[in-house]
């Protein structure tokens, strides 16, 4: 599948992070810890190349804890202050204040020396691709709805200052992509957790490379989850899944398409088990 998705908003966005990335002291990068290479925008480290970096793998809880440790080494060892995290526990999310004062820890300290008593807040720019859970890391640090979430791409739209404590500044931007993917792989990953516009694809197709996929990382996981019995390719797969959830159309057809759409949204919900799509 040949998938490029880069709205015109998309271009308005970038065009105003990089306005926007200049008053600011640290970029705080949202990655899907199910795919955190594909989930993470090169152009960000483009336009952040000048600050200090904080990256969040979210949505760890749905990802294969073994690669996620996996991840956070690279990372780290690439320089990045790296921060695993479910963003809908308030908890969890309250250890960005510590990793963005750690990263910063020379500002505040030659604040200090300059004598200033009320420190200028630190501003932390947050960023990261569509559908990746900004808003709802946003709502859930800040402890009250302050920012638009839905569980598709797009819902985000203007840049807006929110105020997180009297040291630090958040600095909520668009989830934007890039507008021509390195490789294939890359466009497929997006796709299956949803950062891509469903609408634009050609779901059975994807729903048959995200089993190829899943079950090159985890064999026998679709079989046991769908109850599929022999040996069979993924199309058929797909078949018996569809007539397994009761997927049928009028004349006794199996409806592929809304079974394709069942198959994708247990993957991105977590039902199919803590599975990751990619290793470092």
């Amino acid at each position: 599948m040949d998938i490029n998705w880069y709205p015109g908003h998309m271009t308005g966005a970038r065009r105003k992070m990089q306005e926007d990335i200049k008053l600011c002291d640290v970029v705080i990068e949202l990655l899907d810890s199910r795919i955190p290479g594909s989930s993470k925008n090169p152009d960000i480290d483009n336009l952040a190349n000048s600050k200090k970096r904080v990256i969040i793998m979210n949505k760890s809880d749905l990802a294969d804890p073994r690669i996620n440790d996996l991840w956070k080494k690279y990372y780290e060892e690439l320089g990045f202050k790296v921060v695993m995290m479910d963003s809908r526990v308030r908890k969890q999310t309250l250890k960005v204040t510590e990793a963005v004062r750690e990263v910063c820890k020379e500002k505040i300290e030659r604040d200090k020396r300059r004598g200033i008593i009320a420190a200028r807040p630190i501003k932390a720019m947050v960023v990261g691709i569509p559908n990746v859970g900004k808003s709802t890391f946003i709502n859930s640090y800040v402890g009250k709805a302050t920012a638009k979430t839905g569980n598709k791409p797009g819902v985000t739209r203007g840049n807006q200052w929110i105020r997180i404590s009297k040291d630090i500044n958040l600095l909520d931007t668009p989830g934007i992509l890039w507008p021509k993917f390195d490789n294939d792989e890359i466009g497929l990953s997006l796709a299956y957790i949803g950062s891509i516009n469903d609408n634009i694809l050609e779901l059975s197709e994807l729903t048959i490379k995200m089993m190829e996929r899943v079950n090159g990382m985890y064999p026998g996981l679709i079989s046991i989850k769908y109850e599929l019995e022999g040996s069979m390719n993924e199309s058929d797969m797909l078949l018996e899944i569809a007539r397994y959830k009761k997927c049928i159309k009028k004349g006794g057809e199996e409806d592929i398409e809304k079974a394709s759409k069942l198959i994708l949204d247990d993957l991105r919900q977590g039902r199919l088990g803590k599975i990751s799509l990619e290793t470092p």
